[in-house]
């Protein structure tokens, strides 16, 4: 069984809908006895850093995610639940992150409207890693939406994406912790192999 960790904050139901859809059994629950005992585990996010980092700790899941990653439970975050892994954020401030992954959350840079920020849309994936997720999808388009991504982490970078003049982490893989800045699930194709292959991990 998949869990989808519901904290209020992520696209909780297209995400479901596409483990649906492939024939995998997944729950939307904020029930940590559920989280922590699934087979696998979906954490999403969206939305401004700090409100979603804030409301996760709420509900105890910084803990449930270490009890998870100590258990070596596969979890793919998503989005802000990507980011959120990181060391630290500048979003309307400076906020500490989980410090699962190093790394910090950056703004991109607009280069006097050249590049339209946030960055929404359809962008190419250059795998850098042979990674079971993301196997066979070098070059392939994803759907982003973001204005932040994150940057001095290339240890666990597994794909790589380029925009307003940066090529940053796209995708991040470190033990049973996967990641994507981009959602699988407004993906088309590739997002449901994306999800597919976490899936069958």
């Amino acid at each position: 069984m998949i869990a989808i960790m519901d904290y209020g904050i992520g696209n909780l139901g297209s995400v479901k809908n596409a483990f649906d859809y492939l024939g995998f059994d997944a729950v939307i629950t904020s029930d940590k006895n559920v989280i922590l005992n699934a087979d696998k585990v979906i954490l999403p996010g969206v939305g401004a850093f700090a409100d979603a980092i804030n409301t996760f700790k709420s509900y105890g899941f910084d803990k449930v995610l270490d009890e998870l990653l100590k258990k070596n439970t596969p979890v793919l975050g998503i989005c802000v639940g990507m980011q959120m892994l990181f060391d630290k954020d500048y979003e309307y401030g400076v906020h500490d992150g989980l410090k699962v992954l190093r790394g910090e959350v950056v703004k991109f840079d607009s280069h006097n409207n050249e590049y339209k920020i946030p960055h929404m849309g359809w962008n190419q994936i250059h795998v850098v890693d042979d990674n079971p997720l993301l196997k066979g999808l070098d070059g392939k388009d994803v759907y982003f939406v973001h204005s932040y991504y994150v940057t001095g982490n290339t240890d666990d970078t597994i794909a790589t994406t380029e925009y307003a003049g940066v090529k940053y982490t796209s995708a991040v893989h470190k033990g049973s912790l996967y990641a994507t800045q981009f959602h699988p699930e407004k993906s088309g194709e590739v997002g449901l192999q994306i999800l597919k292959n976490f899936g069958e991990l």
